[in-house]
This record gives structure tokens, sequence and C-alpha cells, in this order.
């Protein structure tokens, strides 16, 4: 099935029943050692750990790169989605995401300073022949339709402990 129709088929379907829009979505993160964590998703496996830097062996990417990644893989699927939605091509789509990290804020030597980043940055580039005003309609969707995006900037998170 192409992805248009996929999507068309969805949206209806969405439509006509909003309840089966609802997921939830589960990781388990497991310290393996020192820095190092096992996380699982969905069956899927994936490391993350911390460059020596900050303790770690540098085995994997690290828990914030995984975030700037989730920001940059979630556009660019926003991008084809949307595109398909809209019936705006596109032939390359490269997203690079940057964010500015204080480690003070982390390791508690300045309680002013937030332990995460301080700005985000996302920066889309399109190849295709569409006009730049298409290309501006497309990034608009995106960035109002893109899951990660919408949690990084208002999600609520409630976190408990669980002693065995």
């Amino acid at each position: 099935m192409a992805l248009a129709e996929l999507i068309e088929q969805t949206r209806t379907a969405l439509a006509a029943n909003p309840g089966a829009g609802a997921a939830t979505f589960r990781t388990t993160s497991r310290l393996v050692g020192v820095t190092e964590v096992a996380n699982t998703a969905r069956g899927h496996t994936f490391t993350a750990d911390e460059p020596p830097s900050l303790g770690g062996s540098d085995a994997a990417a690290n828990p914030v790169e995984y975030v700037l990644g989730a920001l940059g893989s979630c556009q660019a699927i926003t991008f084809r989605v949307w595109s398909e939605a809209l019936g705006i091509p596109f032939d390359e789509v490269e997203v690079r995401v940057e964010g500015d990290l204080d480690v003070r804020g982390f390791f508690g030597v300045d309680d002013t300073v937030p332990a995460g980043c301080g700005e985000i940055r996302v920066r889309a580039r399109l190849r295709g022949s569409a006009s730049p005003e298409r290309y501006a309609e497309l990034h608009a969707a995106v960035e109002e339709h893109c899951p990660v995006q919408d949690m990084l900037t208002g999600v609520t998170i409630k976190s408990e402990l669980e002693l065995r």
C-alpha cells in the first residue's frame, strides 16, 4: 500500500472513531555499566552511554544525542507524511539538530543552570522541484504536527520511585 493511501485510510478511520487514535509507547532502560544503559522498545534494543569526559566508555550516543536524533528523525518522517498529505513532493530531506547544554546543571555546580538544553536548533534541508511557497507550507505543517517537537515544548512528566 502506498503511503498516501495509508495516510488517507488512517485519517478516515480516525475521523470515524477518534478513540482509535490513542496509543501508549513504552521503553525500558537498565543501567548495565558505569554509565552504559540497555534500552528496549517494542522488541528493539539500543544502547546509550556517555563519552569519557562524562565518565562513560563512549559505547554509544548519549541520551541527549538520542533526544536530538529523535527530534530530527521525527521531523524527517513528518516531512514525508505531510508531503504526501499535501501533495508537495521532494527528492531529499536532511534534518540537522543542535542543542546547547551546560553540564554545570547536570553536576549541580550551579542550580540556576538548567540540566537540559537551553536552546535546540533545527535546520531542515529539502531538495525538490516545488516552489519555495509550497515548501514553506510543508515546513509549517511539520512544525505543527511533529510529535517529538510537541513533546519537547509542552509535555507534563509524572515521575515516581518504586523501591524493590
